[in-house]
């Protein structure tokens, strides 16, 4: 057995399943080019996976037919590595408070800085970007919950900051019948309060897209917290930002919202 064999064993048996190079060079003593050589092994002996470079997670037998575990088990040290904040949201964190019609095909984290997404394995990472003093103001613990998982946790997106990410990222969360979805299902746990405190750092559009659709599914408390928002614009915006008319005039001809300032130009359609 190499030692770099016998370190990804050790890692495994004391409940660790990533390692950076510099974790691996430290414990196995191995120049450089005999770490990459080896490092390169146990990829194709599909032993451990590279999701960033530098950045290792080991594979059970288990993991093996996906090519990677669920990066909830993996995303949090990944992170850590990066020396970068973040937060699990839309789709799978929309899941996690139980909109059950959100199949997550894709594993969406917001984070302060621009990253590839890529896809590993089966699994999709797609990662999304808030502005560093926006995502500062809101990635604050009150606002976020985790995904627990047999490696640890993942830090998510609380059911407020779903919701008002899920508005402000629309075309990543299936567009606006998507968003209606979450809305309809977990619009109802949102504390006003909070709700009403987080839709201060997000654009005024994208709170009255919300806001609509709170009121649509009967969410009064919620969508009353948000109103005050709304009362404050004087310019009326598209309800679904992805369907523009060829015209601007043929907006005219599209129904109104007064009280969220919004042109009606989609039908929100959901799966009941």
């Amino acid at each position: 057995m190499s030692a770099l064999d016998r370190f990804v064993d050790e890692q495994l048996i004391v409940g660790r399943a990533t390692f950076s190079r510099g974790d691996a060079a430290q414990a196995t003593s191995l120049q450089e080019s005999g770490l990459v050589a080896a490092l390169v092994r146990l990829a194709k002996r599909k032993r451990i996976v590279s999701p960033h470079k530098g950045f290792y997670v080991i594979l059970r037998p288990e993991d093996q037919p996906g090519g990677a575990p669920d990066p909830a088990q993996w995303i949090d040290p990944l992170m850590r590595y990066l020396s970068l904040d973040y937060r699990v949201s839309l789709l799978r964190a929309a899941a996690l408070h139980g909109s059950s019609h959100q199949a997550a095909m894709v594993f969406q984290v917001v984070v302060p800085r621009q990253l590839r997404s890529f896809e590993i394995g089966r699994h999709r990472v797609q990662y999304l970007t808030q502005t560093a003093s926006t995502f500062l103001a809101v990635n604050q613990a009150p606002y976020l919950g985790q995904i627990k998982t047999s490696a640890g946790f993942a830090k998510a997106a609380g059911i407020e900051l779903t919701l008002l990410d899920a508005a402000r990222y629309s075309q990543k969360a299936g567009g606006m019948n998507g968003v209606a979805q979450i809305v309809m299902s977990i619009g109802d746990k949102a504390d006003p309060r909070r709700l009403a405190q987080l839709a201060t750092h997000y654009e005024t559009s994208c709170v009255r897209r919300l806001g609509y659709l709170l009121d649509r599914f009967h969410h009064e408390k919620q969508a009353r917290a948000l109103e005050p928002i709304a009362a404050g614009v004087k310019t009326a915006v598209l309800f679904d930002p992805s369907s523009k008319p060829l015209l601007a005039s043929l907006a005219s001809a599209y129904e109104k919202d007064s009280r969220w300032k919004l042109i009606l130009n989609e039908e929100v359609e959901v799966d009941l």
